[in-house]
């Protein structure tokens, strides 16, 4: 029996939600399709019942925060005499008003759906975040399966727990989110499970699908709760008083920090191709990002360096020459390609002892350069971007 309070009950109701919500869409069709284009007088049946039908299923749809929609049906020897006005009063802007409502009822639900989709994607968003989790936990487990012949078979049960948590994943992801290109690749390459589906798997398919299945994982779309109901009675009111440069860090958990760099570096210019990378060979198991560095000399040349990028969200602690040693080593975990430079971001400071370190390594003959992004970096970053700043509520 399903626990009522647990995802899966939830996703039951969302289910049978949605199965409404697509026949409300394609009765809300096929009754526009039987409006008569001329001045029609008379019953139509089918008509009639597919708007009944329609009522029906509207009635039995859940609220979304308290709304849902309010749909009336025009009957068809109503809309003959309101043509006939038009016609003889020449106001036209009767038809105008006529078509508006007869397009009512796909827009009201167009407007349902919208909603929908966003609150199941708040729905699933922490359970798809496990999923992805999973898949590459599972992913470096299998790895070793690399050394057997490209045509063997692989003989594991963990093989049969990526296929279910990549079937869990599908599931999650619902009708709303838009699979990547190599997702159907994906799910094949995971159905024959030979050794050269594991390669084509860690190299070319899941790097794919995890990049949009995190991008579509947070809603750009959704808004950012703004307490002001006027701006222009805010400005009218002259506020005045110092403005507060240092940011509430403290107000961040260690993912929305992650996620803060990765859209920090998504829209800058220069940094191409940003992902988020997960691996359970890392001593921390930390997720790190990535991205291609590009810089764009006028007699060299277009020059792409890989970068990868390690957070640490401390608050109490400063990031140490320590750390710095064990970060480094980890970006074998990453490699290849070759990791170019290794950018250290904190809400924190570094250690003094950190510092002379990185300057060391960056002054010898190391092929990887260390950057160090210290909190007053991110800080002179993120003043010119006050919609990061709004997005993740720093001030």
């Amino acid at each position: 029996m399903v626990n009522e309070n647990s995802l899966a009950a939830a996703l039951r109701d969302f289910d049978a939600t949605e199965a409404n919500l697509a026949k409300l869409e394609r009765l809300a069709s096929e009754i526009r399709s039987l409006v008569p284009d001329g001045i029609v007088f008379g019953r139509n049946l089918a008509y009639d019942q597919k708007c009944w039908a329609f009522d029906d299923i509207l009635e039995a749809l859940p609220a979304i925060d308290g709304w849902k929609p309010e749909v009336e049906f025009y009957d068809l020897n109503q809309i003959a005499q309101e043509r006939i006005d038009a016609h003889e009063i020449d106001e036209y802007s009767i038809l105008v008003g006529q078509e508006e409502g007869l397009d009512a009822p796909a827009t009201a639900i167009a407007d349902y759906r919208h909603r929908f989709n966003r609150k199941r994607r708040r729905l699933v968003r922490d359970a798809i975040r496990e999923s992805v989790e999973a898949i590459d936990r599972l992913i470096g487990s299998l790895r070793g399966h690399m050394a057997l012949t490209p045509d063997q078979k692989i003989e594991d049960t963990q093989w049969q727990e990526l296929a279910d948590r990549v079937q869990e994943l599908d599931t999650l992801l619902g009708s709303a989110a838009p699979r990547a290109k190599r997702w159907d690749l994906f799910r094949r390459h995971v159905h024959f499970g030979w050794v050269s589906d594991l390669k084509d798997i860690e190299l070319r398919d899941w790097p794919d699908v995890k990049r949009q299945v995190l991008a579509e994982n947070y809603g750009e779309d959704e808004p950012i709760p703004v307490s002001a109901r006027d701006l222009g009675e805010l400005v009218a009111r002259k506020p005045s008083g110092p403005i507060a440069t240092k940011l509430a860090w403290d107000t961040l958990s260690a993912e929305e920090f992650e996620r803060l760099v990765f859209n920090l570096i998504s829209g800058a210019s220069g940094y191409d191709n940003p992902e988020w990378l997960m691996s359970t060979n890392a001593p921390d198991r930390g997720r790190d990002l990535s991205a291609y560095r590009t810089v764009n000399d006028s007699l060299g040349g277009v020059q792409r360096h890989r970068a990868i990028i390690q957070c640490r969200h401390w608050l109490s602690r400063s990031v140490s020459d320590a750390d710095i040693a064990t970060l480094r080593t980890q970006m074998t975990h990453w490699e290849p390609p070759r990791v170019d430079v290794l950018i250290v971001a904190t809400s924190g400071r570094f250690t003094s002892d950190a510092v002379d370190t990185i300057e060391r390594h960056n002054t010898g003959n190391n092929a990887l350069r260390i950057e160090m992004w210290a909190e007053s970096h991110l800080e002179m970053l993120l003043a010119r971007r006050p919609d990061l700043v709004g997005e993740f509520r720093l001030r």
